[in-house]
């Protein structure tokens, strides 16, 4: 399958590490057929770990939209998406996501987060970063806030 808006992911990210902007990573977010945003990796340009294509790209497509999903709308990325931008991906409901190259070429790459998954299985305590419930019971206050508040967007 040949598509423009994929080839233009594919060439950004080619871009992107070219001109020393970021990883190897590019996505586009598209409605109706026209492109309404383009993102690529910056994480070491900006020093923000979050900064992947995708969750670049989304805020700039809900930003554009003026909304926090994009239903109607597709993602092309230039690779499969990694753990945290499959979580936004998911919360921000695009209709259907295209990718090109995999999670293992990425890996092969040296942008391997098999780990992530893997770490997704272990028990709290157990995990390379421990992880330790503290304040349950408090912790539900801003959620019985929420439930009690009139007019809450539902998401």
């Amino acid at each position: 399958m040949d598509n423009i808006f994929m080839r233009e992911a594919i060439r950004r990210a080619v871009e992107n590490v070219r001109s020393g902007g970021g990883g190897p990573f590019a996505a586009i977010v598209v409605k109706d057929g026209h492109v309404v945003a383009a993102g690529v990796n910056t994480v070491t340009l900006t020093n923000d770990p979050t900064a992947h294509a995708e969750v670049n790209v989304i805020r700039e497509a809900c930003q554009a939209l003026g909304t926090f999903q994009l239903n109607g709308c597709e993602l092309y990325t230039s690779c499969e998406p990694c753990p945290m931008c499959l979580g936004a991906i998911y919360w921000s409901r695009p209709d259907r996501v295209y990718f090109s190259a995999t999670a293992k070429d990425a890996a092969d790459a040296g942008f391997d987060d098999s780990f992530i998954y893997e770490e997704l299985k272990v028990a709290h305590a157990g995990r390379h970063i421990p992880f330790e419930p503290m304040m349950p019971e408090a912790g539900l206050e801003p959620f019985q806030e929420w439930r009690q508040k009139d007019g809450r967007i539902k998401y």
